[in-house]
């Protein structure tokens, strides 16, 4: 049986190893895919100009969001609104470009503008979870649980199975049952929250 052990843990040793290089690779994969995404957007306009349409800007906004370039990402998705109102895009559209816009902003901890476009996104598509789970994350940021436990309780309405607006009610009934859990209003609550779209809670996708 002892002779065993060292078969057993080389064997344990080379499965972890494994996994750890598939997900190495897949991450390499998809940091090489976004960078040749954001090479070709960059340059898919006119004479190798940044693209120009409300689809091509909104593509390429969405590259950098991944690559964390928010900044350049408000800028396209700024852009990317007015164009899509000007070529009368469907109502889909813009509220998936509202969001995502949202999403930006938040990212640079700029809530109250973000709430702004979540909620324009929300009159464009009221049932549209993930634009309802942004703006409940950014409600939680500036101190008004009772409204983020709201639009977490519509998430739930629509998707009673979703994950993130399960773990987002249960906080924000906790900061509503003790106020001096509640954020103050403009200043943002100390957080783990980070990472891809702007933390846990927050998503840009559709």
């Amino acid at each position: 049986m002892q002779e065993l052990l060292p078969q057993a843990y080389l064997i344990g040793l080379i499965v972890l190893l494994g996994a750890a290089a598939v997900l190495v690779g897949r991450q390499i994969l998809r940091v090489r895919k976004d960078e040749q995404a954001l090479a070709r957007l960059s340059s898919a306009g006119p004479g190798g100009a940044t693209p120009n349409d409300s689809v091509g800007l909104y593509e390429l906004a969405s590259v950098q969001l991944r690559k964390r370039l928010y900044g350049q990402a408000v800028d396209n998705l700024k852009l990317a609104l007015r164009k899509a109102q000007a070529e009368k895009a469907p109502d889909e559209a813009r509220a998936l470009i509202e969001n995502a816009y949202g999403f930006a902003l938040a990212a640079e901890s700029k809530f109250p503008e973000a709430i702004r476009h979540y909620r324009s996104a929300l009159q464009i598509k009221p049932d549209y979870p993930v634009a309802l789970n942004n703006l409940a994350y950014a409600l939680g940021k500036l101190g008004e649980p009772q409204e983020a436990r709201d639009a977490y309780a519509r998430v739930l309405d629509l998707e009673p199975a979703n994950s993130t607006a399960r773990k987002g009610i249960k906080t924000m009934e906790r900061r509503v049952g003790d106020p001096t859990k509640a954020a103050p209003k403009g200043k943002e609550v100390p957080s783990a929250a980070s990472g891809k779209r702007g933390g846990k809670g927050i998503n840009k996708g559709g």
